[in-house]
């Protein structure tokens, strides 16, 4: 499997301008990444720069925070998938979680799954914000919920995904969700590194940098 693939282009700067987000469909187009991540208003212009190629569009919801309302996050969602994205990957409520509003947490991303119904729904946990052990619950309540990833950071918190952290969530969830390692993912190794973790996607921005390192096998790298 060549590295590019576990590649989400991510551009989710609030300075992101139309013209940057154009730029990024081309560059997903030419590395041939599985694909881009925007905020949700720019998916119906990634829709239509992507519309010839097999580049994947997701979405953020609820970012970067987690704390909009339920209301307002499954709406998000489903006008997202509407203006043509694949994949939804949704900030879980951090401060529900903090306060042990286990169901709250879990319905809400049940709703959202519900709403985008075969789309693939991933949940960020903002891990920087929790606890190991918060983090393993958070993981059951999302795999309970029926999301098919978890997702490690959204990377505008305090820091982004570490081995210790994708260790413990891939504990909790083994096979039966995937990883998503994403914030603070800069280079070909670490990549690598998290890739062996078990991890099926990673979430950067530096993606041409990791799969245009000087090693020339690396953008064949196979495990």
């Amino acid at each position: 499997m060549k590295i590019n693939t576990y590649i989400d282009h991510t551009q989710l700067k609030a300075t992101a301008t139309p013209k940057d987000i154009v730029t990024l469909c081309e560059e997903a187009k030419k590395y041939d990444f599985f694909a881009v991540c925007v905020n949700s208003c720019h998916v119906a212009l990634v829709a239509e720069e992507l519309k010839d190629s097999k580049v994947k569009i997701a979405a953020v919801v609820g970012f970067p925070l987690g704390a909009s309302s339920s209301e307002a996050k499954i709406y998000e969602s489903e006008n997202c998938i509407i203006n043509g994205a694949h994949e939804i990957d949704m900030v879980l409520n951090i401060g529900w979680l903090k306060a042990n509003m286990h169901s709250s947490v879990e319905e809400e991303i049940a709703a959202i799954k519900k709403a985008i119904g075969e789309k693939t729904l991933k949940v960020i946990l903002e891990i920087c914000y929790l606890s190991d052990e918060e983090i393993r619950i958070a993981c059951q309540i999302a795999q309970r919920a029926g999301a098919d990833f978890v997702k490690t950071s959204t990377g505008f918190g305090t820091g982004g995904a570490t081995e210790h952290h994708v260790r413990i969530m891939h504990e909790e969830v083994g096979d039966t969700m995937k990883i998503k390692a994403s914030g603070g993912i800069k280079d070909t190794q670490t990549a690598i590194k998290y890739i062996n973790m078990g991890v099926s996607r990673i979430g950067t921005s530096s993606g041409i940098e990791i799969v245009t390192s000087t090693n020339k096998d690396t953008y064949e790298y196979t495990y």
